[in-house]
């Protein structure tokens, strides 16, 4: 039977942990990470704690003495020993404020970590291209928390049964502008004339940690993005810390090519994970 891990503790993973006036249930109030355990080893663990701990800051959490970047990682990569995946992992740690109403000043801060075995498939780049089109009804903000994990997910919800419903593999989310902020687990690039373009976290993106890395890795210019820009790019695809690079393949009647895509992927896999 798998386990969980709540605050520190290892608990079996069918049994429920949750009050029903949790925060984080009753009001979005938190945040998670999604990382990638690879041979007992934290994918771009750097950047999975600095965003974590920027995110916390930013939410007002009061952060216990106990809750530190080493000991979060002792829990993870001992959960996914006892879970008997550590060669290959998805991990999510959610943390939360507590037990409470919405006027009640809480600050217990409180965190679970889980973790799955994933095929060594999502390390290859997807030979079939996803299909993708905009989500037409909601628009993300552009403010202080649009960077963050943040717990309240609805206009990536909704996007995502919107592409399920349509029969897409995903679907990009506006922000007020009207613009392109990111899809419903990642963030977006495009390629044209040889040029990598990304949107700017000021566009409402969120921070993602694969984002940053080949922000880091290559010369990348980061900008708005219109539908226009989509539908004229010569390239195009997608970023997260589980699956690395996912190649589009179609935006509505546009088909995009694949050669500086596959060329990244296969550098990304020969560096990061080999």
């Amino acid at each position: 039977m798998n386990s969980i891990c709540l605050n520190g503790k290892l608990l079996p993973a069918d049994k429920p942990v949750l009050m029903f006036d949790n925060r984080s249930y009753r009001y979005g109030d938190g945040l998670f990470e999604t990382m990638k355990v690879i041979g007992q080893n934290i994918s771009l663990e750097k950047f999975h704690f600095e965003r974590l701990f920027t995110g916390l800051k930013q939410m007002g959490f009061q952060i216990p003495a106990l809750f530190t970047t080493d000991n979060l990682k002792q829990h993870i990569l001992l959960l996914c020993k006892k879970n008997k995946c550590s060669e290959l992992a998805r991990v999510r740690l959610s943390v939360f404020r507590g037990n409470g109403g919405i006027t009640e000043d809480i600050n217990d801060l409180q965190y679970i970590i889980e973790c799955w075995p994933v095929n060594e498939s999502i390390n290859q780049l997807n030979d079939n291209g996803f299909i993708i089109d905009i989500y037409p009804e909601a628009k993300k903000s552009c403010d202080k928390f649009s960077n963050i994990k943040s717990a309240n997910y609805i206009p990536y919800v909704m996007a995502a049964r919107y592409a399920k419903e349509n029969k897409l593999n995903d679907c990009l989310v506006l922000n007020t502008h009207e613009r392109i902020a990111d899809s419903t687990i990642a963030n977006i690039f495009l390629i044209k004339d040889q040029k990598l373009f990304t949107p700017p976290l000021s566009e409402g993106c969120v921070n993602g940690v694969m984002r940053r890395h080949i922000i880091e890795q290559y010369d990348v210019n980061e900008t708005f993005f219109t539908v226009g820009d989509i539908l004229s790019a010569d390239e195009l695809f997608l970023t997260n810390a589980m699956s690395g690079i996912r190649w589009v393949q179609q935006c509505r009647e546009k088909m995009f090519a694949r050669f500086k895509t596959t060329e990244m992927h296969n550098t990304l896999l020969k560096t990061l994970w080999s």
